[in-house]
């Protein structure tokens, strides 16, 4: 591996991103479609029904999918646009090769397995089998996720696989799991709707899971108080009876405040804090001294908004608390999520109806696909892989001998600093793009430029597979049957609209051939997609993620089954916990002390401003796909630095004056966006792009301990005016080199 074959701009003018968008009076054959698939879109985890209209063979349009329970119909402006990667000009067609000096070339399947299957094999056989790595997406199919688990752990037999969860929901896993000993929203999202008090925490809502913002709204029509929690006013927050804009990386201590103050004043559910929980008197200890005074000073909130959100919450009769990447994406995400779940559980308001708590997914399949083996410590049914009755249960189902299994492996960013170590040499990715998502990217970038061999899987080039020696073309998520699992944890179906274009083919036919290569066939004698959900099902049985009684036909007949679902007589399980039985081993919810510690990264006199991080509306993740479509682009073009007024006074910054924001990790320039929406010790860059305007470059690679999530949300930066107002937007100046 070197750097790039050519330069950028080259392979931008051969591979994109170019912006796509749609005839003016739209697509030849909408009108006369062939067919009408009834779907999902592939974007966030609301996994909205959506129809796709096909005319010969290609994507020519969409219609509402009025009866889909969630959204109804509604769809978000991404949502409107995801049938516009169909038929996309940068559409890889056929496998393509790095040749030096040239950039990439056309070249035949067999020739690019031939080499990507014999440098496997090299390097496994001169550095050991774990020295091949397998970094994988959630964007894949429930079907996709297990077939990669096995893949990895059967066919490549390395240990090194994990996937891009890792920088989403994994602190929520860990959280739920030493909660509840299950990793699932307790309620499905129409519970909303009759809560008297909802929080919302970390979770920018409107912009990045709009249609979710409806069961709010009818919330809130219905009288419910809604209290908000985030350093910016997002657009829920405009609305919201108490917005508490706590300065990042203090989470906990709010939480654990609001805790105390409940307890001091005595809004507890004793009962259910004394029968069917344990660890109350450890939790509460933990937050003896948390005084609102106290809390005021580390949170910066004021402490009378701090008690008035605590007196709501504490008065309910109902309630829901939902949180995202806002408290998870930190060096203590998993304390922060079980700070919130504390005040669940104190005031015993789960189990029943209009009573929840949820952990909002951010990708596509992001439940379904942290379920099912493709992270570096989980067996399917989200099993664990250092258990020797999950391992003997699993190694029977692939039937492979248990010794043969390997064990945990590195996390994704662990993977990285493995490569830099030089103890991993090869990769495999599929829809994954690293080089954007990933924090400390020049970083990231390094070690792309060291491995000897790296294949990648997809259907863009995206900006990690331009360091690809080989890109084997995939398919879109049109282009396969399967299942997802969405935000509320409902199974549901994903038709195959159509078939991949030119010599492209599907994932999951790539990964059966690689297999196939490597002497595994016998262990992947699938032939649709059903066959692989089917041995998903027994893979799951009896794990706490357990969807054995869920088939294809019963998906299809209601709309999606909500797991667990243990019997295929069994309905589903839309709300958790009505039994008061919990999956822990001593069957009841577990409380957790949070203690407040500072970040892995606090501001000082050479770095005096915090930095944070997000999303914005019309953008998605590494934006592989977002950056393609016109009309999302010319929504948002750019990411540009979101700064108070008071705190671009005090540095003499004009709005759209290009500003150098420099951390401990690199530097980048960005457009001035000067708004009152932000607190005023504090930044935010959205994080969608590549190259020079790329967050990601400036973010650190600290990790929570215990889900090994990068802290993305709080990192020490310093700002730099440069004099210069920012030029009109253009969407090429984005994939510069640094």
């Amino acid at each position: 591996m070197a750097k790039l074959p050519v330069s950028t701009e080259k392979i931008i003018e051969a591979f994109g991103p170019h912006l796509n968008y749609a005839p003016i009076d739209g697509y030849v054959g909408r009108d006369e479609p062939d067919d009408v698939v009834k779907t999902h879109c592939c974007f966030c985890g609301m996994q909205c029904g959506i129809q796709l209209l096909v005319k010969e063979n290609k994507v020519v349009g969409f219609e509402p999918w009025m009866e889909f329970p969630f959204n109804e119909g509604r769809l978000c402006p991404k949502g409107v646009q995801r049938y516009l990667q169909n038929n996309h000009p940068d559409r890889l067609l056929h496998p393509i090769q790095r040749v030096e000096g040239k950039g990439f070339e056309k070249v035949s399947w067999d020739d690019a397995m031939d080499k990507t299957v014999s440098e496997i094999k090299r390097i496994q056989e001169k550095y050991g089998k774990h020295a091949f790595s397998m970094l994988s997406g959630v964007s894949l199919t429930n079907e996709k996720s297990y077939l990669v688990g096995k893949f990895a752990r059967v066919a490549l037999k390395t240990r090194n696989l994990d996937y891009n969860g890792r920088l989403c929901m994994v602190s929520a896993g860990a959280g739920n799991k030493k909660a509840f000993g299950l990793d699932r929203a307790s309620n499905n999202y129409s519970d909303l709707e009759y809560a008297e008090v909802i929080i919302v925490a970390g979770a920018n809502i409107s912009e990045t899971f709009p249609t979710l913002t409806h069961w709010i709204w009818k919330a809130r029509d219905r009288g419910a108080k809604l209290i908000v929690i985030d350093p910016r006013i997002i657009p829920l927050a405009r609305t919201a009876d108490i917005h508490l804009d706590v300065r990042p990386g203090t989470d906990s201590a709010l939480y654990g405040a609001m805790l105390k103050y409940l307890v001091d004043h005595d809004m507890l559910d004793h009962d259910f804090i004394d029968n069917y929980t344990s660890g109350f008197q450890e939790t509460i200890d933990a937050v003896k001294d948390y005084t609102l005074e106290w809390a005021e000073e580390v949170t910066g909130i004021d402490k009378e908004k701090i008690k008035a959100a605590a007196e709501l919450w504490g008065k309910a009769k109902t309630s829901f608390l939902l949180h995202a990447r806002g408290i998870e994406h930190h060096s203590k995400g998993v304390d922060n999520v079980v700070g919130c779940i504390n005040l669940v559980l104190a005031t015993g308001r789960i189990g029943k109806p209009y009573c929840g708590y949820g952990t909002i997914t951010g990708q596509g399949n992001g439940q379904g696909g942290r379920e099912h083996g493709h992270k570096c410590d989980q067996l399917p049914g989200n099993r664990d892989i250092e258990n020797p009755e999950h391992r003997k249960y699993i190694s029977e189902v692939w039937g492979i001998d248990e010794k043969d299994m390997p064990g945990k492996g590195l996390t994704a960013y662990e993977i990285i600093e493995a490569i830099h170590r030089d103890e991993i040499k090869g990769l495999i990715s599929i829809c994954f793009n690293p080089l954007v998502s990933l924090p400390n990217n020049n970083y990231v970038r390094a070690a792309l430029e060291k491995l000897e061999f790296y294949v990648c899987i997809d259907f863009f080039l995206n900006e990690t597979a331009r360091h690809a020696d080989i890109v084997l073309a995939g398919s879109l998520q049109e282009e396969e049957e399967g299942t997802t699992t969405s935000a509320e944890g409902r199974v549901i179906r994903i038709r195959q609209a159509v078939t991949p274009p030119g010599e492209a083919r599907t994932d999951t036919s790539i990964l059966l051939e690689i297999a196939k290569r490597l002497g595994e066939e016998d262990k992947f004698t699938y032939d649709s997609s059903e066959a692989i959900f089917n041995e998903l099902r027994v893979a799951s049985k009896g794990g706490t993620a357990d969807y054995f009684g869920v088939t294809y036909k019963k998906v299809e007949d209601n709309m999606g089954i909500f797991w667990p679902c243990p019997t295929e007589d069994h309905p589903g399980t839309p709300r958790l916990w009505e039994d008061k039985k919990f999956k822990t081993p001593d069957g009841k919810a577990h409380f957790n002390p949070a203690p407040y510690k500072l970040p892995g990264e606090v501001t000082d006199e050479e770095y005096p401003i915090t930095l944070t991080t997000g999303r914005v509306v019309s953008q998605y993740l590494s934006g592989t796909q977002t950056r393609r479509i016109g009309k999302l682009v010319d929504q948002f073009p750019e990411p540009m630095l979101e700064i108070h007024p008071e705190l671009a006074e005090k540095y003499g910054i004009k709005q759209r004056e290009l500003v150098r924001v420099a951390t401990r990790r690199g530097e980048g320039v960005f457009p001035a966006n000067i708004v009152e929406t932000i607190r005023k010790d504090t930044v935010f860059i959205p994080y969608h792009w590549p190259g020079h305007k790329s967050a990601n470059q400036l973010t650190p690679g600290t990790l929570d301990p215990i889900s090994k999530i990068p802290e993305f949300k709080v990192c020490a930066c310093l700002l730099d005016p440069l004099g210069k107002i920012a030029p009109p937007s253009k969407e090429s100046e984005a994939y510069a080199s640094v």
